[in-house]
């Protein structure tokens, strides 16, 4: 709860001399030119750049440690625990800092399509593109709505402001500090715009499943016929991509919830990945990013100001931010019914795991709470190539809540709306990283095709020897050749020795799930080392 020097704090920050209130798209992008922060691609997209920071820190975030929190986060490596004391300090040193920039710009908003659900939000900040960000991925008020606005949650972004671990009692320079209690995100020493996006869907994942509402990373679209499908998958296996269907609408590309009523989207954009965009493989986004986008750390020509989406000199995780309207086929609004079809995408670096599968309701329980898959070079700093990582229902680094709350309530779910289940690896074929190749995309769109039209409900399959998968024989638009992983590989042995591998990581990662049911853990790869 907010102290009477908090809201004081608060009602001086807003008192600032020079603070520009909801700016129209036109107004923030002449702001962010005349500031120096950003300047305008040949698309029309902003376009900045974030210094040291080109990914999430990861290692910097924590959660404070009060009465509200305490019992209900799922304290560890991940929710790290702050003390009251380290929040309100920094709290006093950002506001004064901010009191004295030159100018700070406010987003007032909402959280959440579903108005029975969603989050009133205040997003302040110091730079002018880090407010078209936001405005861009969160859902603006209408006229009346911003009359009436009441935050119930404030981001405070402090980017210039740098903490000193010594006397600060930070990890380093850079923070994310969120404090249930207070309500409030507070940020700094860090540009990277996707730290204020993640830690809002951090809080919403703390909120929603106290209102039966199970908050989830996953995009999702709704076919001709009404169905729905979800895409689970960390940063880099797809779902932004893959969700993007010519013949299907968008309901939003990264976080939804599913409540009683259906699916919704929690934000109001897209944060696509940039790297290797082409007009060719994934026209919808790439023809969306123009005026009013933000392009984060994105190459351009020097002259003709073309975005140069092939290169990486300055991060590997470039990105773009644009309104869903930029899509040509959205649902509006973002809501829509419950899922027929759900796939968990991976990015397998290890070449093993096959390309489809159709999974029982124990292998999806099993699937979600390992959530395996490859870090990509680029989201988080230090990540290089990709590292095989095991983050529980596809987006541990946000979920202040024990895993097995989400994968408890998914199950439900499952069985209510006898939902499909398959998992798709978007990862590596033929060989591991660095020896195979990267699975073609026109494959991957052909199998989730097949998967949300109910073409593999009577192919024959087979049942992976060392993983327990069942693999379908025959998809249309895929080499049969490629749904074996083993058929896949030269060297059968090789193959072998690293699906093994993998299965013991499987089987190492999963021990920590103590209270998963029997059925749950046999539902893993049949190989145990």
């Amino acid at each position: 709860m907010k102290t009477k020097e908090d809201t004081l704090l608060m009602q001086d920050l807003l008192a600032h001399d020079n603070i520009q209130k909801n700016l129209a798209v036109p107004q923030l992008a002449e702001k962010i030119l005349n500031r120096g922060e950003g300047v305008l691609s040949a698309t029309g997209a902003v376009c900045a750049t974030t210094g040291a920071y080109t990914g999430r820190s990861p290692e910097d975030k924590f959660i404070v440690r009060d009465n509200m929190s305490d019992e209900h986060v799922d304290w560890g490596e991940i929710n790290q625990p702050i003390d009251e004391t380290v929040f309100d300090n920094l709290l006093q040193k950002v506001t004064a800092h901010l009191h004295n920039r030159d100018a700070l710009f406010q987003f007032r908003g909402f959280a959440g399509a579903d108005p029975n659900y969603r989050l009133p939000i205040d997003v302040i900040t110091e730079y002018a593109w880090h407010s078209l960000f936001a405005r861009q991925l969160f859902i603006p008020p209408t006229k009346g709505e911003l009359e009436t606005h009441e935050s119930d949650f404030t981001v405070i972004s402090a980017p210039t402001f740098k903490a000193d671990p010594d006397t600060d009692g930070t990890n380093s320079e850079t923070f994310i500090l969120i404090s249930f209690e207070k309500r409030i995100v507070l940020i700094g020493g860090t540009e990277y715009a996707g730290e204020i996006k993640k830690s809002i869907f951090s809080v919403m994942n703390y909120l929603l499943p106290q209102n039966n509402v199970l908050s989830m990373h996953c995009s999702a679209n709704v076919g001709q016929e009404g169905d729905v499908a979800l895409f689970f998958g960390l940063s880099g296996t797809g779902k932004t991509t893959l969700s993007a269907d010519p013949y299907r609408r968008l309901i939003g590309d990264d976080e939804h919830g599913w409540s009683p009523n259906g699916i919704f989207n929690i934000e109001g954009g897209c944060y696509a990945k940039c790297i290797n965009l082409s007009a060719q493989k994934e026209p919808q986004i790439y023809n969306a990013i123009r005026f009013g986008s933000v392009l984060e750390n994105v190459v351009l020509d020097p002259s003709s100001r073309e975005p140069d989406y092939d290169d990486t000199s300055l991060t590997e995780n470039t990105r773009a931010a644009y309104p869903l309207e930029n899509i040509d086929r959205i649902v509006t609004p973002s809501v829509a019914g419950h899922p027929n079809t759900i796939i968990f995408l991976t990015a397998d670096a290890s070449g093993t795991l096959p390309p489809i599968s159709k999974l029982t309701k124990e292998q999806a329980m099993y699937h979600f709470l390992s959530g395996y898959t490859s870090k990509l070079a680029g989201t988080e700093r230090g990540i290089t190539q990709p590292e095989a990582t095991f983050s529980a229902c596809f987006g541990s680094p946000f979920l202040p809540l024990a895993p097995s709350r989400y994968a408890e309530m998914l199950g439900d779910k499952i069985d209510q709306f006898n939902s499909s289940v398959f998992l798709i690896n978007t990862g590596w074929t033929g060989g591991s990283y660095g020896t195979g190749k990267r699975i073609k995309l026109s494959y991957t769109r052909a199998m989730v095709h097949a998967a949300l039209e109910g073409e593999l409900a009577t192919i024959e399959t087979v049942t992976d020897e060392i993983f327990g998968l069942d693999i379908p024989l025959h998809v249309p638009g895929v080499p049969d050749d490629v749904l074996v992983p083993k058929n896949a590989w030269a060297d059968k042995q090789a193959y072998v020795n690293e699906a093994q591998a993998l299965a013991v990581k499987f089987h190492d990662n999963f021990s920590k799930f103590t209270e998963a049911s029997d059925d749950i853990r046999k539902a893993g790869p049949v190989y145990k080392g």
